[in-house]
């Protein structure tokens, strides 16, 4: 009996001996254990943990995201074990999971070591890519990819890449690696070596990389070095595309290395004599040569010479005669131009050239041709506030300023009668070729209506006409000169009663005294009224004076009778000189009978005057007055 019970377990033994042998099952879930592959189905892999249930696993898990599956049967995998048993018997088991458990013990400690890890970019997700790091996922940013970003990633896909961990958080499962850091670190090392074997002077030869408007990146083999465009060449270069292209191996000399940014300056036209060395000693200043245009730009054009070698022409001195003209429209690109040296600066690399020293200088041809008071016709090519510019022979202008249109009237007058285009002569006054001025005269072509009137003197007595008559006076023209003056009213005559205008009329010729010549403004002061006076003064000189006591009536008929008695034997030939001299002086003779006669009648008028005097005793006269009386009664 006891034989048999000892045969036969019971429930108790055998719930005892399964717990020896599991150890307690519980224990195993949620950890990684390891199986043994027992049977490969579709699309699973049967593994057998060592449990009551086999597990079933994904065959997709054995593998690498973007690899082939690598697992067949006998083969003994790690798996997580999320649940012993599940509503159908089986152990629910992960092959993934126990990857990431694996991978996450192996990141923390490269992390802690600041060591690379290797990864593969399986993924693109919004601002990066991800990565599968032996089982754990983690996040490339896009910036951390590569030392500048690119377009295409997709070389870079399902291969294994190092990367460093930048940040991790097994808590949330977050890990965020940089291909870049480890990219940059390597081109740090290549760097240091690279820039240990440059040296200052050193040719070597580099491919192309880039290419922008201010030079071009050259690859030196782990280094970039910057080639500028301005040390491409000797000679002006637009833009590096036009001597480089991408890709292109070419030799360049290492021209300036900055140890503390390690950025190296890279120069072609070094490796080439400079051809300015010689410049100072080959273009001496007055010396002529061809060359060819270049470039054109609002102040000048640039002319090269020789291969590195160029002068700037200044706009002002490509033409004599073509000012506030663009360049452009002077020469133009590629052309061949003959030009003279102005200025050599070796130092600062410059050549000044002129473009009109090879050609004629109209200027001096013109003065050479048209001397002094040569007569020219021209076209009228613009009019300004101060004169007309007339169009002359070889494009030179010549100016007529407003005072030289005409002798008489206002310039501004004269002006607003010439149009652009009216043909019109006129004569050369003065040439100045070193300032590049014509001047020219219109009046000059008439005689000077105040030429004779200049010769006239103060006090002279000149012959007039009268042309016109006003309020204020009349004008004149003097003699056959053609000058005019003006006679002031108050001029017209010694007697107020006579000083008016009206009793003149045009063409009436009547004397006047000269009583001053303004040649600055050009005028003639003329004055009846100082020819009377001084006729008058003439005539008291001459037959008698003040002292006498003869009045200017018994003088000037003194000597009237003794000229009418000189004078009775010539009268033929008096008239006749009366009718060639028509001038008037008779406003002063008037004036000085009616003066006569005035005193004629005072002196019958004196005998009553003194009768009145004694019967009216209020005033009595002075003594010398009466003695003055009696003197003029007596006689």
């Amino acid at each position: 009996m006891s034989t048999d019970q000892n045969q036969f377990p019971t429930t108790e033994d055998f719930a005892a001996l399964l717990d020896e042998s599991l150890g307690g099952s519980n224990s195993f879930e949620k950890k990684v254990i390891t199986g043994t592959v027992i049977s490969i189905e579709t699309d699973f892999a049967i593994v057998d943990v060592g449990l009551k249930a086999e597990g079933r696993v994904p065959l997709r898990e054995f593998g690498a995201p973007g690899s082939d599956t690598e697992v067949s049967v006998g083969d003994t995998v790690d798996v997580f074990l999320e649940r012993i048993e599940n509503a159908a018997g089986e152990a629910i088991l992960s092959r993934e999971k126990a990857r990431r458990e694996e991978a996450w013990v192996f990141l923390e400690k490269a992390y802690e070591a600041e060591e690379r890890v290797d990864g593969v970019i399986f993924g693109r997700v919004k601002g990066g890519f991800t990565v599968d790091l032996s089982g754990a996922v983690a996040f490339l940013p896009g910036s951390q990819v590569d030392v500048r970003p690119i377009r295409d990633v997709a070389p870079l896909m399902n291969i294994s890449t190092p990367f460093q961990i930048l940040k991790m958080d097994r808590k949330r499962g977050n890990i965020v690696v940089s291909r870049r850091a480890i990219l940059e670190e390597t081109r740090a090392e290549q760097r240091n070596e690279l820039l240990d074997n440059l040296a200052e002077g050193q040719t070597v030869e580099g491919v192309v990389k880039n290419i922008t408007d201010y030079g071009a990146f050259v690859d030196l083999g782990g280094i970039d070095g910057l080639l500028h465009v301005t040390d491409m060449s000797w000679k002006r270069i637009n833009h590096p595309s036009e001597i480089l292209t991408i890709g292109e191996t070419i030799k360049v000399q290492i021209v300036r290395i900055n140890p503390e940014t390690q950025r190296v300056s890279l120069g072609i036209k070094q490796m080439h004599e400079d051809p300015w060395a010689a410049v100072a000693a080959k273009y001496t200043i007055g010396s002529k040569f061809t060359g060819v245009v270049t470039n054109i730009t609002d102040y000048g054009a640039f002319v090269e010479l020789e291969s590195g070698v160029e002068g700037l022409v200044h706009v002002s001195e490509m033409s004599w005669v073509k000012r506030n003209v663009h360049p452009g429209k002077i020469v133009a690109t590629s052309q061949e131009v003959e030009v003279m040296v102005l200025e050599v600066d070796a130092d600062k690399r410059r050549i000044s050239l002129g473009l009109k020293h090879c050609m004629e200088n109209p200027w001096e041809a013109f003065s050479v041709k048209y001397k002094e008071g040569t007569i020219i016709e021209g076209e009228v090519k613009n009019t300004t506030e101060f004169g007309l510019f007339i169009g002359l022979e070889n494009d030179v202008d010549g100016m007529v300023h407003l005072s030289d249109l005409d002798w008489a009237r206002p310039g501004e007058e004269v002006l607003a009668e010439y149009n652009k285009g009216d043909m019109v002569k006129a004569i050369v006054l003065d040439v100045d070729s070193d300032k590049e001025r014509i001047s020219l005269g219109i009046k000059q072509l008439t005689d000077d209506p105040f030429a004779s009137a200049k010769s006239k003197r103060k006090g002279e007595t000149v012959t007039c006409t009268v042309t016109a008559v006003n309020d204020k006076g009349i004008e004149v023209s003097v003699g056959d000169s053609g000058s005019t003056a003006f006679i002031r009213r108050n001029d017209l005559s010694r007697d107020r009663n006579e000083q008016r205008p009206d009793r003149f009329a045009v063409g009436d010729k009547l004397d006047a005294m000269v009583t001053a010549v303004d040649k600055s403004k050009r005028q003639l002061n003329l004055s009846i009224k100082a020819l009377e006076i001084s006729d008058e003064k003439a005539a008291v000189a001459q037959y008698g004076s003040s002292d006498s006591g003869a009045s200017l009536g018994d003088i000037l008929g003194a000597a009237l009778e003794k000229k009418k008695a000189t004078t009775d034997e010539d009268k033929p030939a008096k008239k006749a000189a009366a009718k060639k001299a028509p001038a008037k002086k008779a406003p002063a003779k008037k004036a000085a009978a009616k003066k006569a006669d005035a005193d004629v009648a005072e002196k019958k008028e004196k005998p009553a005057k003194k009768a009145a005097a004694k019967k009216a005793p209020a005033k009595k006269a002075p003594a010398k007055k009466a003695t003055k009386a009696k003197k003029s009664d007596d006689k």
